[in-house]
């Protein structure tokens, strides 16, 4: 009896072995920035997984508005600067679009959030604030919008990796929401980090979009960051007539017309994913949406809630806030970004605040790339790079999150297109299913090198892109095979991963919408080594001067 267990006993101990062999065997075949930099690598583009990049009708059950009178819906959770305070978002009453719209009043129902770490009772309640919103023209025929009653609070005081409940609402007219929950991030250090953050781009509502999120909820994460072009309501007439492309189908408009409903539609369908987890989003050029009296971006302002006072920027378009060891940047591509501009100024303060003892990592997140290797959009953001790109690198940026391009990029460690080893690494996740369909041809490829002149943006800064002057492309304004700088690049659908392990090391994952949630597109360890490369430590001169 002794000789079979002590014989069991044996053979459970190998079995134990071969599966921690198993797991480092796995864990080496995962590559790491300290291998690199790698050869590029470009899968091909598989004409099958163009997908349904179509838009969910009006009439999908998800997108329908399923309560009554002033209940809320499209109901959200947005982070502060740190984990001791998030901000809950929620829409009451119904939007109006037409000829003879009058808005909401927003003070006719109270902004009230109950939360507590106990479903019942709820013992802490928050006010906040409301708002409405209109989407005006001036032009014989275009149909104006206004918006339901927008409510931000603000929670404050909380623990951190906690489970909270909320309800949101108006008790008083008995227009309070069900029972919801989030949780907390953790503290602040260099061993204190979400499990999992996820990265999504360019969004839209198509069938592909819903494959993304429902893929994306899969992964669980602790945090979404979305980098730009949300709703795409600004590829539809205000009558409702959507196309793939705006600028083909109605180029006679008077006005870039919006169909302003997209974004209601948007908020019911991510509530059952952002009701509980954190969003924090930056604008894209989708989010423009001009309207009379030259206004721009209301919708992206006024639904979302930023921490940009508590992050001391004076605009949406800008902010910053930590999760666990992570500081995060997030920095706006359509407004100035000069070096004597207020964004540059705030950007220097931020950098010159961050304490990398207690958030080690620091990502940067903004919609255009200035990394692509893709025809569309190809050295589009090349202004901001010019001005900005020297600071980021100065104080040892880590990680860059773009959209914009409909596809999927990750780069080398690289600087001022030369590979560094001290070079954050580029990730484009333009890919998240919008309806304009994904970018499938390199400007490396014979005939697709765009004219230079193509590249100018007025809302980007004007024109800044020109030939390389040094490397293998030098003299030419676009490189004759995939450039050194991009390691992996391939035109599909889906969404990344973040997941941080320490102070050094952190596991990259983009994962494909046609794969299982065990199959991975590529991934990588990206792995910090602030012995070789120092950060900056000090404010720059030119702070002290305008501050």
């Amino acid at each position: 009896m002794m000789f079979w267990l002590s014989f069991l006993f044996l053979l459970s101990i190998i079995a134990i072995n071969d599966v921690v062999a198993l797991v480092v065997a796995d864990a080496k075949r995962i590559p790491s920035t300290l291998d690199g930099p790698f050869d590029p690598v470009t899968v091909p583009y598989d004409v099958s997984l163009r997908g349904n990049a179509v838009d969910l009708p009006d009439t999908d059950p998800r997108v329908l508005r399923r309560v009554k009178g002033f209940e809320p819906e499209q109901i959200s959770v947005s982070l502060s600067v740190s984990y001791d305070s998030v901000w809950i978002s929620w829409v009451t009453g119904e939007f109006q679009i037409g000829n003879n719209i009058k808005p909401l009043n927003p003070n006719a129902v109270a902004s009230l959030v109950r939360y507590g770490r106990s479903r019942f009772p709820l013992t802490h309640e928050a006010i906040g604030y409301s708002l409405v919103y209109n989407q005006l023209y001036l032009f014989e025929g275009l149909k104006n919008y206004t918006s339901g009653i927008i409510h931000h609070v603000r929670l404050t005081g909380l623990k951190p990796s906690t489970l909270y409940y909320y309800r949101c609402g108006d008790p008083s007219i008995s227009a309070m929401s069900d029972i919801y929950h989030f949780r907390t991030l953790p503290t602040s250090g260099p061993r204190s980090y979400p499990k999992r953050i996820a990265v999504v781009g360019d969004l839209g509502l198509t069938y592909n979009t819903t494959d993304t999120i429902s893929h994306l909820t899969r992964n669980n994460p602790d945090l979404v960051i979305l980098v730009g072009d949300v709703t795409y309501a600004n590829l539809y007439l205000t009558n409702g007539t959507g196309s793939d492309c705006y600028d083909c189908s109605f180029p006679d408009t008077p006005i870039h017309e919006t169909y302003q409903p997209r974004w209601d539609y948007w908020g019911r369908f991510m509530q059952s994913l952002i009701s509980k987890t954190p969003i924090m989003v930056v604008e894209g050029n989708h989010e423009i949406e001009e309207q009379a009296g030259n206004q721009r971006f209301v919708a992206y302002s006024s639904r979302f809630a930023f921490p940009s006072k508590e992050s001391e920027s004076s605009s949406t378009f800008y902010y910053s806030f930590n999760a666990g060891g992570i500081h995060f940047i997030m920095l706006g591509a359509y407004i100035a970004y000069n070096k004597s501009a207020e964004q540059y100024k705030w950007l220097e303060r931020d950098l010159a605040k961050v304490d990398r003892s207690m958030t080690p990592w620091l990502v940067a997140a903004w919609h255009p790339p200035w990394y692509s290797s893709y025809k569309a959009h190809y050295k589009e953001a090349e202004c901001m790079r010019v001005e900005m790109e020297e600071l980021l690198y100065s104080y040892g940026v880590d990680i860059v999150l773009n959209g914009h391009v409909h596809a999927y990029e990750r780069s080398n460690r690289v600087y001022n297109f030369t590979l560094d080893p001290c070079g954050p690494v580029h990730i484009t996740v333009g890919d998240g299913g919008n309806r304009e369909k994904m970018a499938i041809e390199h400007a490396d490829e014979t005939g697709n090198c765009p004219e230079a002149s193509s590249t100018y943006d007025m809302y980007m800064g004007g024109f800044c892109a020109k030939n390389f002057t040094s490397g293998p492309a030098a003299g030419k304004f676009c490189w004759d095979r995939q450039p050194d700088y991009s390691a992996f690049r391939e035109s599909s659908f889906g969404h990344g991963i973040l997941e941080v392990k320490n102070e050094t090391w952190a596991l990259w994952t983009w994962y494909r919408n046609q794969d299982s949630n065990t199959k991975v597109g590529d991934q990588i360890y990206i792995v910090r080594q602030p012995d070789i490369c120092p950060v900056h430590h000090t404010l720059p001169k030119r702070w002290f001067a305008d501050s």
